[in-house]
């Protein structure tokens, strides 16, 4: 009976050929929209959030227990210059970074303002973060820097200074001392986030050792992943290698940076709207098409209920008909969307404007549609089982159809 309902449905979809075209191209059309759409938001949050992570928090960082929520001195890294270096030789890459970090107040001639000091080691900083690549005036610490300083473009002009300037620091070291210290501005960098070259200034490890008294001490080891996906790994890797006697803990980027976490949710929610009602207009296509198929044929339906046949078969017929509909819609959507998606994830996809935009944030100039499992069938599986439940509804009409009402009708 099994390949009888297999042919009688494979039959019937094609009594209409141009209305079922019509319907599984509907469904084709939807299935690579949802593949290239999907695909591409899942490879713009990658680069939203390597590109984020790049410019200064990075993926991974090794802190004190306490240190994130409650960001002071004392909570610190011993001899963070050799942890960095141990790590780095222990995971055999070199995108490892030790930071310190202290606030304190900025001065020039004209004016005074506050700010984050970050003490970074010039060498390897540019492993970690963007921002030596986004200087836009003079240069990035160098290994010998020791009394250099490079501030954003926004405290630049806070300050009203330029290259070669003399800035003016005060704060508090690590043993409750005055921090001081006058150091040259070698480079401004423009990240293009207000808040950042606001509020940030670098100068080296080192200096800043000296200058706050840290003795050997740091605040935060940062790792910068290979790939957003290789994160998890790499996390629990270093975790088996940190000192816990220090009280070290791993911090993954959801940690650091909570707020693109939640930026990412409320674009995929706003972009799942969008998408629900894109799969809404192929389930009434459905809908639409086996009811007017059911209709069409309701005094053959009557003739075999009259023959004995069951309405649980009929109505078995009627889904199994949009179950090859929605299958022959699903195969060719994905096929044709892994095609546009795989081509367009190697040459990359970009609009008029998005390269300018780019160069100057220090962005890459194209968006690359991200190809997993999850992006090709996602979408096209959600639009098989709307399209299954749509064809309820004329399936059910089935049991109430009486045999003798049914042949009379017209």
């Amino acid at each position: 009976m099994n390949n009888i309902s297999l042919r009688l449905a494979w039959r019937n979809l094609w009594r209409h050929k141009r209305r079922t075209w019509l319907t599984v191209g509907a469904m084709i059309f939807s299935n690579c929209l949802l593949v290239f759409s999907i695909s591409l938001q899942f490879g713009s949050y990658e680069m939203m959030i390597d590109n984020t992570l790049q410019v200064f928090p990075g993926h991974i960082q090794v802190q004190h227990r306490a240190y994130l929520d409650n960001p002071k001195m004392r909570y610190t890294i011993a001899d963070i210059k050799a942890t960095a270096q141990s790590l780095r030789d222990q995971l055999g890459m070199q995108d490892i970074s030790a930071r310190a970090a202290g606030f304190a107040l900025a001065s020039s001639q004209d004016r005074s303002y506050g700010l984050q000091i970050v003490g970074v080691e010039p060498d390897f900083e540019p492993r970690v973060s963007s921002i030596p690549g986004l200087i836009t005036k003079g240069r990035y610490l160098e290994q010998d820097s020791y009394d250099e300083i490079v501030i954003g473009a926004v405290l630049a002009r806070n300050l009203k200074v330029n290259i070669g300037d003399e800035i003016t620091f005060l704060g508090s070291g690590l043993d409750d001392s005055f921090a001081a210290g006058v150091v040259r501005l070698v480079g401004i960098f423009e990240s293009g986030l207000p808040e950042l070259d606001r509020s940030l200034a670098q100068i080296s490890l080192a200096y800043f050792d000296d200058s706050f008294a840290m003795q050997g001490k740091g605040h935060s080891i940062v790792i910068r992943a290979s790939h957003i996906e290789a994160v998890e790994n790499l996390q629990t890797r270093i975790a088996a290698l940190i000192d816990t006697q220090q009280n070290l803990v791993t911090r993954h980027w959801e940690e650091l940076q909570p707020g693109l976490k939640q930026a990412i949710q409320a674009d995929m929610a706003s972009a799942w709207f969008m998408y629900i009602v894109l799969i809404v207009l192929v389930a009434f296509s459905v809908l639409n098409t086996q009811l007017m198929s059911v209709l069409e044929r309701t005094r053959e339906f009557g003739t075999m209920m009259a023959l004995g046949m069951k309405p649980s078969l009929l109505s078995r017929l009627v889904v199994m008909e949009t179950l090859m509909m929605s299958g022959l819609g699903l195969m060719l959507g994905v096929a044709s969307g892994f095609a546009i998606t795989g081509y367009l994830s190697q040459v990359g996809f970009y609009y008029p404007g998005m390269e300018e935009m780019a160069s100057r944030f220090n962005l890459p100039d194209r968006m690359y549609p991200s190809i997993t499992l999850l992006s090709l069938l996602l979408g096209p599986a959600i639009v098989s089982i709307a399209s299954l439940l749509a064809s309820t509804y004329p399936a059910t009409r089935l049991y109430r159809l009486l045999p003798i009402e049914a042949m009379r009708a017209a």
